[in-house]
């Protein structure tokens, strides 16, 4: 597979009111083409400041980021526009970066038709429930045709139920469209239903603790049929063990 994203040596340190602080120290991993990546830590550890870091949202101290497409970002928030139809938040991303061509606004069609949105196109997000949201903000990252997905937190404001349900389908969604994704999460069974590998962070500062290789051995592999396997709960016991604190 082809390499995408490639971190090495990266360190963050920034200035708080009581001196110095650093966030992040020498984390190196890379990401592979089509590869599902969770990152997991305690909490207050520098997992999304990691993830900011690789968006260029925050400045590295130190150190070497490699990205070989273009990124998307997805937050646990969808913030939609509450004015705008569904279809034009969609396109608002498009707009932003002028690229609302033609050819742009039959993607986003295909998409809507695609995964069951395009009937509710012309409806406001105040009309859809939590799950659908999710997926139009997905959609609406999808339409800016990014080669990485990076989500930080993106499902952890839906109800339990809710939430299942919607990994499983912004899972099938983000394979079937071949995007490379790296959640940041503190869902330990989130991250190993959904990631074909884990990294795991320490405490702060954040350092690389393992990487886990994720392997259910299932066809048709997606996050549900991944929880009722067997291998489910060995994984949940060798991950939790190697937190030193609650995520």
């Amino acid at each position: 597979m082809k390499e995408v994203l490639k971190l090495k040596n990266v360190n963050k340190k920034y200035q708080a009111k009581n001196g110095e602080v650093e966030a992040l120290s020498n984390i190196t991993f890379d990401v592979q083409e089509g590869e599902f990546l969770s990152i997991i830590g305690p909490s207050g550890c520098g997992k999304s400041t990691l993830l900011s870091v690789i968006a260029g949202l925050e400045q590295k101290t130190s150190g070497d980021i490699q990205i070989n497409g273009r990124l998307g970002y997805m937050l646990q928030k969808d913030s939609l526009l509450e004015w705008r139809t569904i279809y034009n938040n969609i396109k608002f991303g498009l707009e932003i970066n002028h690229k609302t061509t033609k050819e742009n606004e039959e993607y986003i069609k295909k998409l809507l038709k695609k995964y069951g949105l395009y009937e509710f196109k012309d409806k406001y997000p105040n009309q859809l429930s939590g799950g659908m949201r999710q997926r139009v903000a997905l959609i609406r990252t999808l339409a800016t045709k990014p080669k990485i997905l990076l989500l930080d937190e993106a499902f952890s404001a839906l109800d339990y139920q809710t939430r299942i349900m919607v990994t499983n389908d912004i899972f099938q969604i983000l394979k079937n469209e071949n995007i490379t994704a790296i959640i940041v999460t503190h869902d330990i069974s989130e991250a190993i239903s959904m990631s074909d590998r884990i990294v795991v962070l320490t405490k702060r500062p954040a350092t690389v603790k393992n990487i886990h290789t994720i392997d259910f051995e299932i066809s048709n592999r997606n996050p549900i049929n991944c929880r009722e396997s067997p291998k489910f709960s060995k994984y949940f016991d060798a991950i939790w063990k190697e937190l030193d604190v609650h995520v």
